[in-house]
């Protein structure tokens, strides 16, 4: 596994986790930002900087991905790529290969990869969602990572985590056995 790293490895906060960014080089102007992206996010909230790696292209991230998630080295694994449609359904194919097979490596391994891979009709839309418009997906990845890193963390320990919004009145007023306000059909 060829490991690059973009930016000087920092050791992080005490007890912060280590994360693994496996990264497409097809289509490497926009996975290049999706990473530089995740990077900036993991050393944000955790204070260091990811061990960023290669793969060639989509269709080989998840052995990669697979290969960082059982090491043992890392607390979750975050796969960045970039699908553009073409003339043919190869895009398609390639993304429902990866997105299987990723799935597949978090439930074999109990190790969270979240999934950056780009999936889109034309190089406008993938612009726009490795920091244009849409935002920055790989910094989406690396938030939706660490929090599922840290409702695993309370699962495992057994301890209650919050829910990190705010749930509807009706939902909540629900839950707590007051009416919600909803009428009930005579019949």
């Amino acid at each position: 596994m060829a490991s690059r790293r973009v930016a000087p490895n920092k050791p992080g906060r005490a007890g912060s986790p280590r994360i693994a960014v496996v990264v497409s080089r097809y289509n490497a102007t926009v996975t290049d930002r999706l990473c530089l992206g995740a990077i900036e996010a993991t050393v944000r909230r955790t204070g260091r900087t990811p061990e960023v790696f290669d793969a060639p292209g989509a269709f080989e991230l998840p052995v990669v991905c697979d290969a960082a998630a059982m090491s043992g080295r890392f607390a979750g694994v975050v796969a960045l790529g970039c699908l553009i449609r073409g003339e043919t359904i190869h895009d398609r194919v390639i993304a429902d290969s990866v997105a299987t097979a990723i799935q597949d490596s978090m439930l074999k391994t109990g190790v969270p990869i979240a999934f950056g891979v780009l999936t889109v009709d034309n190089a406008e839309q993938a612009e726009a969602r490795a920091g244009g418009e849409h935002g920055n997906k790989g910094i989406e990845a690396v938030e939706a990572l660490l929090d599922t890193i840290e409702t695993l963390g309370a699962v495992r320990d057994g301890r209650e985590k919050r829910i990190g919004r705010t749930l509807p009145d009706k939902l909540n007023s629900n839950r707590t056995g007051k009416k919600t306000g909803a009428r009930r059909r005579k019949g």
